[in-house]
């Protein structure tokens, strides 16, 4: 296994051409992933105040579901993630570091 790769064992799956758990897990995560992104979408739009707490409602279940779904999936060693290079997250964050001058109200950022 690869030294930057955060994964637990794999478990194993049969090899089919049916879907398997995996895939239905994978096929769900998706699913749920794009449906936060579009109720995301909705909630910066609406105007109706009890429309836009139900929809609210309805993105902290599919937000939970979703995180359900990649714990799960983690857990199974069926999702890795990549480690992040120190270097690059120091990097990174010297480069928005030096964004904090062209705030506006700059005594206040901390």
């Amino acid at each position: 296994m690869n030294q930057n790769q955060i994964q637990n064992p794999e478990t194993q799956i049969p090899k089919t051409p049916q879907m398997n758990d995996r895939d239905f897990l994978n096929d769900m995560l998706t699913t749920e992933k794009y449906m936060t992104s579009s109720y995301n979408v909705f909630l910066h739009e609406a105007s109706h105040q009890q429309l836009y707490q139900d929809m609210m409602n309805i993105f902290t279940e599919t937000q939970n579901c979703q995180r359900e779904l990649y714990n799960l999936m983690f857990k199974k060693g069926w999702y890795k993630l990549e480690a992040a290079d120190q270097q690059k997250l120091q990097q990174s964050y010297q480069q928005f570091q030096g964004y904090t001058n062209q705030f506006p109200y700059q005594n206040t950022v901390q």
